[in-house]
């Protein structure tokens, strides 16, 4: 198990490769909607639903992994719960949901289940490619937020490492949203210093342009080891997106017109950030945002996987991570896009 700080708080990644280790995810799970104010009914919620994703992630694929972190909704709390495997896939998701149906010879309620407790379900399938599941469960149940932007990422350490030196956050301000993510240089405590004082910037300036904010995360990031650290600015009402980056934060805009990548200036904020530029593009509702950290191999497309881009942005993320990790390095991958798609 590995823990570390994200914009929503404490994310965990369980390995799930033998059933003696549903337990400790599941009280892990439980202990954390105990922390966020769970009424019992909902504690017993995410209770069932980590179980029978465990429980098909050994059945169904030999094992996987589950991340795990809390997630605000407006004024409620939530547990954001992904299942990921390299297994078989499933051939027909819809009919797999159903209660019933199962190919593993049991009562065939695990997707089924896990669909009626969560107030967010999503997933994607591929034969032979493996299965993405997404669930969130709130404190509150609650119907889907209306929120104009839609945003999800996934934030790993190197594994022999406790804590990330990658850092993302977001914040909307208006009718305006402002997303950061930060790499500290190296890995550990030392990186994580580096990059979350960029990620602090954005509680009190995230309504600056990204230009000015790249300035401010230069002054607030001397005297440590500095990072790469790449801003966004998406005002849907004005179908506008503003970008500015400093090091190697990749950061791609998808759109009818195929993929563009936006352009970093090489440097290291905090240390030796000799220039910041901002680009302004087009956004609209079929515009779509990947930003990530070097940790995600180069070679990735999302053409080897149909249909995934009008999934859930977390479910995205996810399916980069799970497919491109290099594994040697810390890794996000945070997705944007439209709640109209």
């Amino acid at each position: 198990m590995e823990v570390f700080l994200t914009q929503h708080g404490m994310q965990t990644l369980f390995h799930v490769n033998e059933s003696s280790q549903i337990a400790f995810a599941r009280r892990a799970c439980a202990d954390l909607a105990r922390n966020l104010g769970f009424d019992e009914t909902q504690a017993g919620k995410v209770s069932i639903v980590i179980t029978e994703a465990c429980t098909n992630l050994l059945k169904h694929a030999g094992g996987g992994d589950l991340i795990v972190r809390s997630v605000q909704r407006g004024t409620r709390s939530g547990i954001e719960i992904l299942a990921i495997d390299s297994g078989p896939g499933i051939a027909n998701v819809a009919a797999s949901i159903c209660d019933g149906v199962s190919t593993a010879g049991t009562q065939g309620t695990g997707l089924g289940a896990m669909c009626r407790l969560s107030d967010e379900f999503d997933i994607y399938s591929q034969s032979g490619k493996g299965t993405a599941i997404l669930l969130v469960v709130l404190s509150v149940s609650a119907p889907s937020h209306d929120d104009a932007l839609l945003i999800g990422g996934v934030c790993l350490p190197l594994p022999s490492e406790d804590v990330s030196g990658d850092a993302w956050t977001f914040r909307s301000f208006g009718n305006t949203t402002t997303i950061l993510v930060a790499d500290g240089l190296g890995h550990g405590p030392d990186a994580r210093a580096a990059s979350q004082p960029a990620i602090d910037l954005i509680e009190r300036h995230g309504f600056d342009s990204p230009t000015a904010v790249l300035n401010k995360a230069h002054d607030a990031l001397r005297g440590t080891r500095g990072a790469a650290v790449a801003v966004a600015m998406i005002a849907p009402a004005e179908n506008r997106l503003s970008f500015a980056g400093v090091g190697n934060i990749a950061a791609f805009l998808f759109s009818r017109d195929g993929r563009k990548q936006f352009m970093s200036h090489n440097g290291i904020v905090g240390s030796n950030m000799r220039r910041v530029q901002e680009f302004d593009f087009d956004w609209n509702e079929h515009s779509m945002l990947i930003l990530h950290s070097d940790g995600l191999l180069t070679n990735w497309s999302l053409d080897q996987y149909p249909g995934l881009e009008s999934r859930a942005p977390a479910l995205i993320a996810a399916v980069l991570v799970r497919d491109f990790s290099r594994k040697r390095d810390d890794i996000t991958v945070v997705v944007v896009r439209p709640n109209s798609v």
